[in-house]
C-alpha cells in the first residue's frame, strides 16, 4: 500500500511557556523543533501551547509547512502544521469545548489525496481524575465519536476516511469511595468499547505508555494517555506490528536518559503514524 500522509501527534508540555521575568521561554525551543524535524510528518499536532513566541521561530524551522493555531479564551492552544505540498482543509471544531470556554477546540485537518478525503481531528480532552474533569472528557468522548456519523452522511462513499487522535487524558476517575474507582486502563476499555459500535479502532502502539513523570530522587511513574482512533477500514505502516510509533522518553534505555529527554523536550512521547491510501 502507498502512504497517504504521515502524522505527528505530540503533547509538548507548557510549549512557549514564559520564565518569570518573561524575557525568555522556559525550555528552549531548539530541541523540540530538531526532534519534530527528524520525524518529517506531513501533519504535525503540538498541543498545549503557551505563547505566541513559538510561532515565528516554529514557522523559520518548517518552511514547507503552513500552520494553524486555536483561538479562544483558553489557556492552552492546539497548533497544526500541514505540508504546503499536502492539499488540506483545517477548521476549528467549538463543539469538542463541551460548552466550556476554557477547554480546548478540536481541530480538523482533511487532507484530500488522489479524489479520498481523509478527516483527521486533533483533540487535547480534559485532564483530572475528579468527577468534573472525567465527565467533560467522557463527553468530549462521546462527541469524538458521534463525529464520525455527520462525517459518513457528508462522504460520496457513505463511509469516511475518519481519524481522530491526540491527548486524550485516559486517567480514570477517583471517587469518594475506593471501590468505586475507574482506573485509567478501565477508561482506555470503555474507548475501545465504543470504537466497536462506530466501526472505530484503538490503534495499538509500539509502547503503551506515552506520558511519564521521574522525581528529584529518580521515582518514576508512566501513564497511558495519548491515543490514535480510526476507521476500521483504515491501514497504516506498520512499526513492529504496531500501526502507532511511540517516540522519545520511551526510547530511552535509562532513567537517566529518559529524565534528561523529558526535561529538555515534555514529559509526553510523540506518536507518529503513517496512513495508507485507500483505493
Amino acid at each position: 500500500m502507498a502512504k497517504a500522509f504521515s502524522v505527528a501527534s505530540w503533547n509538548v508540555e507548557h510549549f512557549g511557556a514564559m520564565d518569570s521575568k518573561k524575557t525568555k521561554p522556559k525550555k528552549a525551543l531548539e530541541p523540540i523543533f530538531s526532534f519534530l524535524q527528524t520525524n518529517e510528518a506531513d501533519v504535525m499536532a503540538i498541543y498545549e501551547v503557551r505563547s505566541s513566541v513559538v510561532f515565528r521561530p516554529l514557522v523559520e524551522a518548517f518552511p514547507n509547512h503552513q500552520f494553524h493555531v486555536t483561538e479562544g479564551p483558553q489557556t492552552q492552544e492546539i497548533l497544526v502544521g500541514v505540508r504546503r505540498t499536502l492539499s488540506a482543509f483545517v477548521t476549528q471544531k467549538l463543539t469538542f469545548k463541551s460548552g466550556q470556554p476554557e477547554l480546548r477546540p478540536g481541530v480538523l485537518v482533511t487532507p484530500h489525496i488522489d479524489g479520498q478525503f481523509y478527516p483527521t481531528l486533533f483533540l487535547h480532552l480534559k485532564s483530572m481524575p475528579d468527577p468534573k474533569g472525567f465527565g467533560l472528557r467522557d463527553d468530549m468522548m462521546r462527541r469524538a465519536y458521534d463525529f464520525r456519523k455527520t462525517l459518513n452522511a457528508a462522504s460520496k462513499e457513505g463511509r469516511a476516511n475518519y481519524m481522530f487522535a491526540g491527548d486524550l487524558n485516559t486517567m480514570g476517575f477517583d471517587y469518594i469511595r475506593r471501590n468505586k474507582d475507574i482506573s485509567g486502563e478501565e477508561e482506555i476499555k470503555e474507548l475501545r468499547r465504543r470504537g466497536k459500535y462506530k466501526d472505530m479502532v484503538v490503534l495499538e502502539k509500539s509502547h503503551s505508555a506515552t506520558y511519564a513523570n521521574i522525581t528529584k530522587s529518580n521515582v518514576e511513574t508512566s501513564s497511558n494517555l495519548d491515543h490514535v482512533v480510526a476507521a476500521e477500514h483504515l491501514t497504516f505502516k506498520q512499526f513492529g506490528g504496531k500501526s502507532v510509533d511511540v517516540r522519545g522518553w520511551p526510547q530511552e534505555d535509562t532513567v537517566a536518559k529518559r529524565k534528561a529527554w523529558i526535561n529538555a523536550h515534555s514529559d509526553h512521547a510523540l506518536l507518529y503514524f503513517e496512513v495508507q491510501k485507500v483505493s
